[in-house]
């Protein structure tokens, strides 16, 4: 078996690894890839698209594990996003996954990492989003300033999970409590559908969060301009109103897998 940084244990596009498993085999395998950031820069599997220059470090101070983790900082207008009907502006760095590792709709998917907030994070009553899940919106369209889907917020020091579809916010789990200087493990199992078969769990560390079980995807017509069947993206970092004072996370053990369909 491979030991490598980056495990693309069985991914799409596995073949490129290993002359040995046909592109017949590779198509059909299930997605499960690893990042522990121990190398000095960013892995492939993620796009750097959600961040301006330097706001990713590779660091060896803060980790959760082995010797490494990625230090994310936002500031003032980073990759700045104008607020449109009403919105305020927003400022992001974000960890986007690479493209063919996005998620397909009524397909299952576990998600797991650690994330660690300075002792000195500020805490403000604005909005913040440390990880989101989003539903792919056809350029232009009318869907092209929802909310994600699925989202982790912090914000006036309480930890919120939230859905939004249809353009309203549902928390499914909202905790007060002292979150900064310790490592957060989150573990995230997903079916995004527009059926009653979607699912979610959630859990913080040992602790479970969220069990819901619905509809998990916005509906897909010419009304909400989401394509049939959808696909959905994940990233984690810091996406905040626009606000002067920076900020800094720390992520460490990604992991993502494709689950079978009779794993619930």
């Amino acid at each position: 078996m491979f030991r490598l940084n980056l495990i693309f244990g069985l991914v799409v596009g596995l073949s490129l690894l290993s002359p040995r498993i046909s592109r017949a085999q590779a198509a059909s395998a299930l997605i499960d890839v690893y990042d522990g950031f121990e190398t000095p820069t960013l892995s492939k599997v993620w796009e750097t698209d959600r961040f301006a220059p330097g706001a990713v470090e590779m660091q060896t101070n803060v980790f959760r594990s082995g010797h490494g983790a990625a230090q994310i900082t936002v500031r003032a207008r980073d990759v700045f996003e104008a607020g449109i009907n009403g919105n305020s502006d927003s400022a992001r760095a974000e960890l986007l996954e690479a493209k063919k590792l996005t998620s397909k709709e009524d397909e299952l998917y576990e998600f797991s990492f650690s994330m660690f907030f300075p002792k000195v994070f500020p805490i403000v009553p604005t909005r913040l989003v440390i990880a989101q899940w989003k539903q792919y919106c056809l350029t232009g369209g009318n869907c092209s300033d929802d909310s994600p889907v699925l989202a982790i917020r912090y914000i006036a020091g309480v930890l919120k999970i939230t859905q939004d579809l249809g353009k309203h916010q549902t928390i499914l789990y909202q905790e007060p409590g002292e979150f900064p200087n310790r490592w957060l493990d989150f573990k995230f199992q997903t079916r995004f559908s527009t059926n009653a078969n979607g699912r979610i769990k959630a859990w913080l560390g040992d602790k479970q969060l969220v069990d819901f079980t619905g509809v998990t995807a916005n509906p897909e017509n010419a009304t909400t301009s989401y394509p049939s069947p959808s696909r959905f993206y994940f990233k984690m970092g810091l996406y905040r109103n626009v606000m002067p004072e920076p900020m800094t996370i720390y992520i460490d053990e990604y992991r993502k897998k494709q689950l079978p369909q009779n794993f619930f």
